[in-house]
């Protein structure tokens, strides 16, 4: 079994910049695939990056290219979401997810089968 858990989440002005943390515990060389999600108060969760444990490809959605990187650090089974230029708009809760199998969709919420419990972001105007 694998656990996520994320930290990092908190208040920043727009314009700042804030690094959120996925760690990884417990079976990690089962995970496939992590990624990062967001959801706003009333809204559906949000596709925001992704990447295969392999780490050849690195995929965003559209309205953070730019401005948020995905990374991990493998010797501490952590993913990384770097987070710059940040907006109103970005205010949502962040969610950790992992999937333990290949698939070309890396935007579904449906697609991945674990995820952390979430940490809050807000950034105000």
């Amino acid at each position: 079994q694998v656990q996520l858990v994320e930290s990092g989440g908190g208040l920043v002005q727009a314009g700042g910049s804030l690094r959120l943390s996925c760690a990884a515990s417990g079976r990690t060389f089962s995970v496939y695939a992590m990624g990062w999600f967001r959801q706003a108060p009333g809204k559906e969760r949000d596709f925001v990056a992704a990447f295969s444990r392999s780490g050849g490809s690195k995929y965003y959605a559209e309205f953070v290219k730019g401005r948020f990187t995905i990374s991990r650090d493998n010797g501490k089974n952590t993913v990384y979401l770097q987070m710059d230029s940040l907006k109103p708009e970005d205010t949502a809760a962040y969610y950790c997810a992992s999937r333990k199998i290949y698939s070309s969709n890396w935007s579904s919420v449906n697609e991945y089968d674990l995820w952390g419990q979430g940490t809050q972001v807000t950034v105000s105007s």
